[in-house]
Protein backbone atom coordinates (compact mmCIF):
# COMPACT_ATOMS: atom_id res chain seq x y z
CA UNK A 1 0.00 0.00 0.00
CA UNK A 2 1.15 3.35 -0.57
CA UNK A 3 2.44 5.09 2.03
CA UNK A 4 0.69 9.16 3.02
CA UNK A 5 2.77 10.03 5.27
CA UNK A 6 5.63 11.89 6.37
CA UNK A 7 8.42 10.64 8.41
CA UNK A 8 10.23 14.41 7.72
CA UNK A 9 13.65 15.36 6.40
CA UNK A 10 16.82 14.20 7.35
CA UNK A 11 20.38 15.79 6.97
CA UNK A 12 20.94 13.96 3.25
CA UNK A 13 17.42 15.69 2.33
CA UNK A 14 18.71 19.50 2.56
CA UNK A 15 20.08 21.63 -0.40
CA UNK A 16 21.76 24.66 0.19
CA UNK A 17 19.45 27.75 -1.68
CA UNK A 18 16.18 26.05 -1.46
CA UNK A 19 13.67 27.26 -0.14
CA UNK A 20 10.84 25.67 2.46
CA UNK A 21 7.28 26.93 2.59
CA UNK A 22 6.04 25.12 5.63
CA UNK A 23 2.34 24.13 6.24
CA UNK A 24 -1.07 25.44 8.03
CA UNK A 25 -0.98 29.37 8.27
CA UNK A 26 -2.10 30.81 11.64
CA UNK A 27 -4.53 32.95 12.82
CA UNK A 28 -3.85 34.40 16.03
CA UNK A 29 -6.14 34.98 18.41
CA UNK A 30 -6.66 36.35 22.10
CA UNK A 31 -6.96 32.73 23.24
CA UNK A 32 -3.48 32.13 22.32
CA UNK A 33 -2.51 35.49 23.78
CA UNK A 34 -4.27 34.76 27.53
CA UNK A 35 -2.98 30.91 27.16
CA UNK A 36 0.72 32.11 26.98
CA UNK A 37 -0.02 34.04 29.96
CA UNK A 38 -0.61 31.63 32.17
CA UNK A 39 1.85 29.48 30.94
CA UNK A 40 4.44 31.86 31.72
CA UNK A 41 3.36 34.35 34.23
CA UNK A 42 3.74 37.50 32.01
CA UNK A 43 3.37 41.13 33.13
CA UNK A 44 4.27 43.22 30.08
CA UNK A 45 1.81 46.53 30.86
CA UNK A 46 2.13 46.69 26.73
CA UNK A 47 1.17 42.90 26.10
CA UNK A 48 -1.42 42.90 29.09
CA UNK A 49 -3.78 46.65 28.36
CA UNK A 50 -4.75 48.07 25.07
CA UNK A 51 -4.49 51.36 26.95
CA UNK A 52 -1.22 51.28 27.60
CA UNK A 53 0.11 50.15 24.41
CA UNK A 54 -2.30 53.10 22.34
CA UNK A 55 0.00 55.21 24.73
CA UNK A 56 2.56 53.81 22.89
CA UNK A 57 1.10 54.74 19.62
CA UNK A 58 0.28 50.94 19.24
CA UNK A 59 -3.48 50.32 17.94
CA UNK A 60 -4.28 47.70 20.95
CA UNK A 61 -2.51 45.16 22.78
CA UNK A 62 -0.49 43.17 20.76
CA UNK A 63 0.70 39.76 20.43
CA UNK A 64 3.65 39.00 23.21
CA UNK A 65 6.56 39.24 20.51
CA UNK A 66 7.97 35.78 22.22
CA UNK A 67 4.96 34.13 21.37
CA UNK A 68 5.34 35.40 17.61
CA UNK A 69 8.49 34.02 17.81
CA UNK A 70 7.53 30.48 18.59
CA UNK A 71 4.34 30.72 16.32
CA UNK A 72 6.44 31.46 13.72
CA UNK A 73 9.27 28.73 14.66
CA UNK A 74 6.83 26.16 15.38
CA UNK A 75 5.66 26.13 11.56
CA UNK A 76 8.97 25.15 10.48
CA UNK A 77 9.48 22.18 12.73
CA UNK A 78 8.13 19.71 10.42
CA UNK A 79 10.08 20.62 7.51
CA UNK A 80 13.51 21.17 9.55
CA UNK A 81 13.88 19.75 12.80
CA UNK A 82 11.46 17.14 13.16
CA UNK A 83 14.46 14.58 13.46
CA UNK A 84 16.40 17.11 15.10
CA UNK A 85 18.56 16.21 18.28
CA UNK A 86 19.38 19.35 19.18
CA UNK A 87 18.66 23.33 18.20
CA UNK A 88 22.39 24.86 18.53
CA UNK A 89 21.51 28.55 17.98
CA UNK A 90 20.27 31.25 16.92
CA UNK A 91 21.33 34.51 15.11
CA UNK A 92 20.43 37.85 12.83
CA UNK A 93 16.93 37.94 14.73
CA UNK A 94 15.03 40.92 14.43
CA UNK A 95 11.06 41.63 15.14
CA UNK A 96 8.91 43.61 12.14
CA UNK A 97 5.38 44.74 12.20
CA UNK A 98 3.43 44.03 15.61
CA UNK A 99 1.24 41.52 15.62
CA UNK A 100 -2.06 41.71 16.68
CA UNK A 101 -5.17 39.59 17.75
CA UNK A 102 -6.95 38.26 13.86
CA UNK A 103 -3.63 38.54 12.12
CA UNK A 104 -2.80 35.28 10.19
CA UNK A 105 0.97 34.06 10.29
CA UNK A 106 2.98 32.16 8.22
CA UNK A 107 6.28 30.95 7.41
CA UNK A 108 9.37 29.90 4.74
CA UNK A 109 12.54 28.99 5.23
CA UNK A 110 16.05 29.45 3.46
CA UNK A 111 18.49 26.64 3.56
CA UNK A 112 21.73 28.78 4.59
CA UNK A 113 24.38 25.71 4.87
CA UNK A 114 25.07 22.06 5.79
CA UNK A 115 27.71 20.17 7.33
CA UNK A 116 28.21 16.62 8.40
CA UNK A 117 29.53 15.60 11.63
CA UNK A 118 32.43 13.58 12.27
CA UNK A 119 30.18 10.82 13.42
CA UNK A 120 28.99 10.74 9.91
CA UNK A 121 25.49 9.75 12.26
CA UNK A 122 24.79 13.31 11.78
CA UNK A 123 24.88 16.78 10.25
CA UNK A 124 24.41 20.78 11.01
CA UNK A 125 21.95 22.50 9.11
CA UNK A 126 21.51 26.31 8.59
CA UNK A 127 18.58 28.02 7.81
CA UNK A 128 16.64 31.67 7.55
CA UNK A 129 12.84 31.55 8.35
CA UNK A 130 10.83 34.45 7.63
CA UNK A 131 7.55 34.97 9.59
CA UNK A 132 4.43 37.17 7.72
CA UNK A 133 1.10 38.91 8.18
CA UNK A 134 -1.18 38.61 6.04
CA UNK A 135 -0.57 42.04 4.26
CA UNK A 136 2.57 40.97 3.24
CA UNK A 137 4.66 42.45 6.28
CA UNK A 138 7.62 41.29 7.89
CA UNK A 139 7.11 39.82 11.84
CA UNK A 140 9.83 37.99 12.30
CA UNK A 141 13.57 37.14 10.52
CA UNK A 142 15.83 34.57 11.95
CA UNK A 143 18.40 32.78 11.31
CA UNK A 144 19.27 29.50 13.43
CA UNK A 145 21.47 26.04 13.15
CA UNK A 146 20.06 22.80 14.20
CA UNK A 147 22.11 18.85 14.41
CA UNK A 148 19.65 16.72 12.34
CA UNK A 149 19.75 12.79 11.91
CA UNK A 150 20.91 11.13 8.61
CA UNK A 151 18.76 8.76 7.18
CA UNK A 152 21.93 6.28 6.33
CA UNK A 153 25.06 6.85 7.93
CA UNK A 154 26.69 5.21 5.03
CA UNK A 155 25.48 7.93 2.71
CA UNK A 156 28.03 10.60 1.08
CA UNK A 157 28.53 13.53 2.21
CA UNK A 158 27.18 16.49 1.11
CA UNK A 159 29.60 19.21 0.02
CA UNK A 160 29.68 21.39 3.28
CA UNK A 161 28.27 25.04 3.15
CA UNK A 162 28.80 26.89 6.64
CA UNK A 163 27.18 30.61 6.23
CA UNK A 164 28.50 33.66 7.22
CA UNK A 165 25.77 35.43 10.28
CA UNK A 166 26.58 38.37 11.29
CA UNK A 167 27.42 38.52 15.55
CA UNK A 168 25.08 41.29 16.07
CA UNK A 169 21.93 43.12 14.94
CA UNK A 170 23.24 46.94 14.60
CA UNK A 171 20.79 49.48 16.28
CA UNK A 172 20.08 50.95 12.94
CA UNK A 173 18.31 47.73 11.75
CA UNK A 174 16.17 47.66 14.44
CA UNK A 175 12.33 47.72 13.53
CA UNK A 176 10.86 49.66 16.97
CA UNK A 177 6.99 50.05 16.78
CA UNK A 178 6.64 51.90 20.29
CA UNK A 179 6.60 55.85 20.42
CA UNK A 180 7.68 57.12 23.91
CA UNK A 181 5.59 59.79 25.86
CA UNK A 182 8.23 60.46 28.48
CA UNK A 183 6.23 62.55 30.79
CA UNK A 184 3.06 60.43 29.98
CA UNK A 185 4.43 56.79 30.47
CA UNK A 186 3.24 55.68 33.81
CA UNK A 187 5.84 54.12 35.73
CA UNK A 188 3.32 52.63 38.36
CA UNK A 189 1.16 50.78 35.74
CA UNK A 190 4.54 49.49 33.99
CA UNK A 191 5.78 48.12 37.16
CA UNK A 192 9.23 50.08 37.60
CA UNK A 193 11.01 53.71 37.90
CA UNK A 194 14.00 52.21 36.20
CA UNK A 195 13.92 53.74 33.02
CA UNK A 196 16.65 53.41 30.08
CA UNK A 197 18.83 56.27 32.13
CA UNK A 198 19.20 54.07 34.84
CA UNK A 199 20.98 51.21 33.05
CA UNK A 200 25.20 50.86 32.83
CA UNK A 201 27.22 48.75 30.59
CA UNK A 202 28.31 46.13 33.58
CA UNK A 203 25.20 45.87 35.50
CA UNK A 204 24.29 42.57 36.56
CA UNK A 205 20.36 42.25 37.70
CA UNK A 206 19.57 39.09 39.66
CA UNK A 207 15.91 38.02 38.91
CA UNK A 208 15.51 36.60 41.84
CA UNK A 209 12.48 34.22 40.68
CA UNK A 210 12.12 31.30 39.80
CA UNK A 211 9.76 28.97 37.88
CA UNK A 212 9.23 24.57 38.47
CA UNK A 213 8.56 23.63 35.39
CA UNK A 214 5.89 21.10 34.90
CA UNK A 215 5.37 18.22 31.99
CA UNK A 216 1.74 19.51 31.79
CA UNK A 217 3.05 22.79 30.53
CA UNK A 218 5.79 22.22 28.34
CA UNK A 219 4.08 19.75 26.21
CA UNK A 220 0.89 22.75 26.39
CA UNK A 221 3.11 25.19 25.62
CA UNK A 222 4.86 23.12 22.89
CA UNK A 223 1.61 22.44 21.29
CA UNK A 224 0.63 25.55 21.25
CA UNK A 225 2.96 26.62 18.75
CA UNK A 226 2.25 23.72 17.15
CA UNK A 227 6.13 21.92 17.30
CA UNK A 228 5.80 18.83 16.28
CA UNK A 229 9.42 17.79 17.04
CA UNK A 230 9.12 13.94 18.27
CA UNK A 231 11.92 14.96 21.76
CA UNK A 232 9.39 16.94 23.23
CA UNK A 233 5.99 14.39 22.82
CA UNK A 234 6.40 10.51 22.81
CA UNK A 235 7.74 9.55 25.51
CA UNK A 236 7.74 5.93 24.33
CA UNK A 237 10.50 6.80 21.59
CA UNK A 238 12.83 9.07 24.33
CA UNK A 239 12.83 6.35 26.74
CA UNK A 240 15.23 4.90 24.25
CA UNK A 241 16.96 8.34 23.81
CA UNK A 242 19.90 10.25 24.62
CA UNK A 243 18.42 11.33 28.02
CA UNK A 244 15.52 8.44 28.33
CA UNK A 245 13.05 11.21 28.67
CA UNK A 246 11.55 14.08 26.86
CA UNK A 247 13.06 16.76 26.75
CA UNK A 248 11.77 20.33 27.46
CA UNK A 249 11.07 22.25 23.98
CA UNK A 250 14.31 25.26 24.37
CA UNK A 251 12.20 28.04 23.27
CA UNK A 252 10.00 27.50 26.18
CA UNK A 253 13.40 27.95 28.38
CA UNK A 254 13.71 31.10 26.50
CA UNK A 255 10.57 32.35 27.47
CA UNK A 256 10.38 31.44 30.85
CA UNK A 257 14.15 33.52 31.17
CA UNK A 258 12.96 36.62 29.56
CA UNK A 259 9.54 36.95 31.79
CA UNK A 260 11.51 36.21 34.59
CA UNK A 261 13.24 39.08 33.66
CA UNK A 262 10.30 41.51 34.24
CA UNK A 263 11.65 41.45 38.20
CA UNK A 264 14.17 44.04 37.59
CA UNK A 265 13.44 44.94 33.76
CA UNK A 266 9.84 45.67 33.97
CA UNK A 267 9.88 48.57 31.54
CA UNK A 268 11.39 47.09 28.69
CA UNK A 269 9.01 47.37 26.29
CA UNK A 270 9.35 44.03 24.33
CA UNK A 271 12.61 42.48 22.47
CA UNK A 272 13.66 43.82 19.13
CA UNK A 273 16.78 41.44 18.69
CA UNK A 274 18.35 38.50 19.64
CA UNK A 275 21.89 38.53 18.48
CA UNK A 276 23.31 35.19 19.51
CA UNK A 277 21.93 32.47 21.65
CA UNK A 278 22.90 28.68 22.77
CA UNK A 279 21.18 26.36 24.71
CA UNK A 280 23.91 25.18 26.97
CA UNK A 281 21.82 21.88 28.31
CA UNK A 282 18.72 20.60 27.94
CA UNK A 283 16.11 20.80 30.45
CA UNK A 284 13.32 18.62 31.64
CA UNK A 285 10.18 18.63 34.11
CA UNK A 286 10.51 19.24 37.51
CA UNK A 287 13.66 21.48 36.79
CA UNK A 288 13.44 25.07 38.10
CA UNK A 289 14.66 27.78 36.45
CA UNK A 290 15.98 31.10 37.88
CA UNK A 291 18.00 33.81 35.55
CA UNK A 292 20.15 36.71 35.24
CA UNK A 293 21.07 39.39 33.12
CA UNK A 294 23.88 41.65 32.41
CA UNK A 295 23.96 45.03 30.55
CA UNK A 296 26.00 44.10 27.22
CA UNK A 297 25.63 48.09 26.05
CA UNK A 298 23.00 51.10 26.75
CA UNK A 299 22.26 52.72 23.22
CA UNK A 300 20.43 55.26 22.29
CA UNK A 301 17.77 54.47 19.40
CA UNK A 302 19.40 56.76 16.01
CA UNK A 303 17.31 59.70 15.53
CA UNK A 304 14.64 59.33 18.05
CA UNK A 305 14.86 60.72 22.27
CA UNK A 306 12.07 58.92 23.64
CA UNK A 307 13.48 54.84 23.92
CA UNK A 308 16.73 53.73 23.83
CA UNK A 309 17.85 50.07 23.37
CA UNK A 310 19.70 47.70 25.84
CA UNK A 311 21.50 45.13 24.58
CA UNK A 312 21.43 42.34 27.22
CA UNK A 313 22.82 38.70 28.44
CA UNK A 314 20.15 37.02 29.94
CA UNK A 315 21.65 33.76 31.48
CA UNK A 316 19.25 31.00 32.79
CA UNK A 317 19.95 28.14 35.48
CA UNK A 318 17.98 25.19 36.79
CA UNK A 319 18.09 24.23 40.07
CA UNK A 320 20.14 27.07 41.25
CA UNK A 321 19.56 30.67 42.39
CA UNK A 322 21.46 33.31 40.67
CA UNK A 323 22.83 35.47 43.44
CA UNK A 324 26.32 34.94 42.34
CA UNK A 325 25.54 34.82 39.10
CA UNK A 326 26.94 31.39 37.79
CA UNK A 327 28.19 31.41 34.33
CA UNK A 328 31.57 30.51 33.58
CA UNK A 329 34.71 28.81 35.68
CA UNK A 330 38.14 30.08 34.65
CA UNK A 331 38.77 27.13 31.98
CA UNK A 332 35.74 28.80 29.97
CA UNK A 333 33.10 25.75 30.94
CA UNK A 334 29.92 26.90 31.24
CA UNK A 335 28.66 26.40 35.15
CA UNK A 336 27.40 22.87 35.67
CA UNK A 337 23.67 24.47 36.16
CA UNK A 338 23.93 27.15 33.31
CA UNK A 339 20.21 25.82 30.66
CA UNK A 340 20.56 29.07 28.24
CA UNK A 341 22.93 31.82 27.45
CA UNK A 342 21.13 34.63 25.66
CA UNK A 343 22.15 37.87 23.64
CA UNK A 344 19.59 40.11 22.79
CA UNK A 345 18.24 43.23 22.68
CA UNK A 346 15.13 45.23 24.22
CA UNK A 347 13.68 49.04 23.87
CA UNK A 348 13.14 50.97 26.60
CA UNK A 349 11.20 53.90 27.51
CA UNK A 350 13.95 57.36 28.48
CA UNK A 351 13.60 59.82 31.17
Amino acid sequence: MPAHTDAGRFFEDFQPGETLVHAVPRTVTEGDASLYLALYGVRSAVTSSTPFAQSLGLQRAPIDPMLVFHLVFGKTVADISLNAIANLGYAECRWGAPVYPGDTLTTTSEVLGVKENRDAQTGVVYVRSTGMNQFGDKVLQYARWVMVRKRNPKSPAPRPVVPTLADHVPVSGLVVPWRGDRTGYDDALAGSTHRWDDYRQGDRIDHVDGMTIEEADHMLATRLYQNTAKVHFNAMAERAGRFGRRIVYGGHVISLARHLSFNGLANALGPVAIHGGRHVAPCFAGDTVHAWSEVLEATPLPGRDDLGVLRLRTVATRDRTCGDFPFKGDDGAYDPSVVLDLDYSVAMVRR
